[in-house]
């Protein structure tokens, strides 16, 4: 990369810290990489807590966030009052340092609703493009709504890829027993978009609106809660989640059963036809662009 294009790249990264640096303020956290042993270890028992893994599968050890960290990646953790509150990892993907995969992330109890993921997503962020990392990819549960809202309305993330069953079995107390699929999303960390998200604008998707345009609606949720199939005939597509698709496996493993597999026929079909996800309505709706660019 020569010295021009450095140059030109400069502020924004300088701009993606000083936003990520508000974002920490605001949260009442303190948001920075963590390279001590006992911090790590912290940030293990964390994971282990939030996802209440099964004894002996905890998501991340402390040898793994040791190695990571040494070799150059990312691992960073938001801190109050001397507690860790929420932490996120990272590693650089291919080819070399053109990308970030963005491992995990989470938040504890004690941190939910200060805005601490935001100002970790935001850190991540000033952290790569002031490595001339351009995009950071993840991977989540589609079926979570307010990680669809998050990943795709707070930060301007877009899915790229559905993956059914991606991680295999997970014993832990989020993901229940069924398959893992995953959404694979981009975050193109110089973006107008990302750029206005960064600022706290988040991308809004109005569903109704949408509907009265003359939107599809290819999956909705049905009078029991369940997943009720629909139609795709349409340029613009609409395809809902559950309210608390958490809550489904904990008190009705067959119905979350029956959303993963509705989920992955409607997003997944439209996706591997061609799809492209544009949006994320707050009320529970993907909305899929079935238009040619």
């Amino acid at each position: 990369m020569t010295n021009l294009a450095m140059n030109t790249e400069r502020p924004v990264a300088d701009e993606a810290v000083a936003l990520a640096r508000a974002a920490a303020g605001a949260s009442g956290a303190e948001v920075r990489e963590i390279t001590e042993i006992a911090e790590m270890t912290a940030v293990g028992v964390l994971f282990e807590t939030i996802w209440r893994s099964a004894p002996g599968t905890r998501p991340v050890t402390t040898e793994l966030l040791r190695a990571l960290s040494s070799a150059g990646n990312y691992v960073a953790g938001a801190f109050a009052g001397g507690e860790l509150l929420g932490a996120c990892v990272g590693f650089f993907g291919n080819p070399g340092k053109g990308s970030l995969h963005s491992h995990i992330a989470g938040v504890s109890k004690a941190g939910a609703g200060r805005g601490i993921g935001y100002a970790l997503k935001l850190h991540q962020r000033g952290w790569a493009l002031a490595q001339d990392v351009s995009t950071i990819k993840w991977t989540f549960d589609p079926l979570v709504r307010r990680n669809g809202y998050f990943n795709l309305g707070k930060l301007g993330a877009l899915p790229v890829r559905y993956l059914p069953d991606f991680y295999g079995p997970m014993a832990d107390g989020i993901n229940g027993s069924g398959d893992t699929d995953r959404l694979m999303v981009s975050w193109d960390l110089a973006s107008p978009t990302v750029r206005a998200a960064a600022f706290g604008e988040p991308i809004r998707t109005d569903a109704k609106v949408l509907l009265d345009q003359g939107a599809a609606v290819a999956l909705e949720v049905a009078a029991d809660g369940g997943p009720a199939a629909g139609e795709a005939d349409a340029p613009v597509v609409l395809v809902a989640v559950p309210p608390d698709i958490e809550g489904l496996r904990a008190t009705h493993p067959g119905k979350a059963d029956a959303w993963r597999a509705a989920l992955r026929e409607s997003l997944g079909g439209l996706m591997a036809a061609g799809g492209r996800v544009t949006g994320f309505d707050r009320a529970g709706f993907y909305v899929i662009s079935k238009e040619e660019q």
